[in-house]
């Protein structure tokens, strides 16, 4: 006999739950917003890397990039619209991570290897975002509160 699965709403009211919750909140979006602050501080260099890239209207895409996230990452520390911020840093780093990061196309073993660092870690991050996405349409601890859903 198969055992029958249920969902449970988002419950942390275990000991030091909303505070880790708070933590990990903060880990993952300050990181993703200084990144973002990063495409700002070194624009021209992301540009060129960019357009060495392929990618249409390198500098906009650096500059519109950099915004989705700054504001992602604020929105996920802060816990203001979380389904957006999540659910925008989980697109970006997923299309970011194939465009920008595709080792299987680079010969040279070292920058293949630093290539797929960078897109493993849009992969985990993307897995990060995905599942403050799920848990966005609840109330997190220690947040704004204030959202589209």
């Amino acid at each position: 006999m198969l055992a029958e699965f249920t969902t449970l709403p988002l419950q942390l009211d275990a000991p030091l739950a909303g505070e880790l919750f708070l933590i990990g909140r903060i880990l993952f979006g300050a990181t993703l917003a200084f990144m973002g602050l990063n495409h700002f501080m070194d624009l021209d260099t992301m540009a060129g890397y960019a357009e060495f890239k392929g990618l249409p209207a390198p500098r906009f895409s650096v500059v519109a990039s950099g915004l989705v996230l700054v504001l992602g990452g604020l929105g996920i520390v802060v816990g203001a619209f979380p389904v957006v911020a999540a659910g925008a840093l989980a697109a970006f780093l997923l299309v970011s991570a194939v465009t920008m990061h595709d080792f299987w196309s680079i010969d040279d073993p070292e920058e293949k290897q630093s290539e797929m660092t960078s897109f493993l870690k849009n992969v985990y991050g993307a897995g990060a975002a995905v599942a403050l996405l799920a848990v966005g349409g609840t109330a997190w601890p220690y947040a704004l509160g204030l959202g589209l859903f």
